[in-house]
């Protein structure tokens, strides 16, 4: 990969020009979704937008020490992370890309999650710690089974390049490790029924208890750059191999789209679960998983 399409694959597409308004597009289908599937009316189009521009406009409480500088660069480092995320996935065909970039990629995935673990900590809050030790479990459960899936698929395709990725086609193995990402999805997303670290009616805002302003939009802000990022993992590992950038952008943004309302059917469906069901759920998807990814190896093996 050249300079100028690293520059334009983060800054154009997927990168920045589109991910912040398919951002908050995301957002506003999430909650309008989920309103509607409980009877509500939901936000109008364009609040994410409007919330973002409004916390913009508001003053940030003073901090000072340490303690205050780490909590003003904790939501830029999860921003920075979530936007070079979207900028590494390989939409458009022949896009480019480096030996490795899938590890680059899970490594600015995860990044987010530990700002706000850090963050809450960093707040010196009861609530913003309690929601930091929520977060910590839970990204410990899920993130062996996301790892594991992800890690799967790139042994069953032998490459850990994401473009040469999406352009093989599928095994029975990778479609089993698409189908544990997006067990995980709702997880690090926050979404019911794991919505444990930000539970509003028990600990307010969690670790963003002590946040507001301009440093509580950029949090926002990376969050739906989150859900651009892990939605368009799964798209373009579903997404088949397309000629026309045209079409591969089209079906990439179709199947984004998909996932959102998939995963806002099943947050609007349930009711958040204890901790403890939480990790004791993915610890068992774990050990089903590590079962049948290791069952569809060996199968793939000696069917060759």
């Amino acid at each position: 990969m050249n300079l100028i399409t690293a520059l334009a694959r983060l800054l154009i597409f997927p990168g920045l020009l589109f991910a912040i308004p398919a951002a908050w597009f995301f957002l506003w289908v999430e909650r309008k979704s989920v309103a509607l599937m409980q009877g509500r009316v939901g936000p109008p189009f364009m609040q994410p937008f409007f919330d973002f521009v409004k916390l913009l406009s508001k003053t940030t409480p003073p901090r000072s020490g340490i303690a205050g500088a780490l909590m003003r660069s904790w939501p830029l480092i999860a921003l920075a992370a979530a936007a070079g995320a979207v900028g590494l996935l390989p939409v458009l065909p022949s896009s480019g890309g480096f030996e490795g970039d899938l590890i680059l990629l899970l490594a600015l995935l995860e990044l987010p999650s530990m700002c706000i673990i850090a963050a809450g900590f960093s707040s010196r809050s009861i609530f913003g710690e309690i929601g930091s030790a929520r977060e910590a479990a839970l990204s410990v459960s899920y993130n062996i089974v996301f790892l594991l899936a992800i890690l799967s698929i790139a042994a069953s395709q032998h490459t850990f390049r994401l473009d040469a990725l999406a352009a093989l086609p599928s095994s029975p193995l990778r479609l089993l490790g698409i189908l544990a990402i997006i067990v995980c999805l709702p997880a690090k997303l926050h979404l019911n029924p794991f919505s444990l670290p930000n539970a509003e009616q028990e600990i307010y805002a969690g670790p963003m208890t002590e946040y507001a302003g301009p440093e509580l939009a950029m949090w926002e802000l990376s969050h739906g750059l989150e859900w651009v990022a892990a939605t368009g993992l799964v798209a373009t590992l579903l997404a088949p191999h397309l000629g026309a950038w045209w079409l591969a952008a089209l079906v990439f943004i179709a199947l984004s789209f998909a996932i959102v309302l998939l995963l806002s059917a099943v947050a609007a469906a349930t009711a958040r679960l204890a901790i403890d069901t939480s990790v004791r759920f993915y610890w068992q998807c774990t050990l089903i998983f590590a079962v049948l990814a290791i069952s569809s190896a060996l199968f793939m093996r000696y069917r060759l």
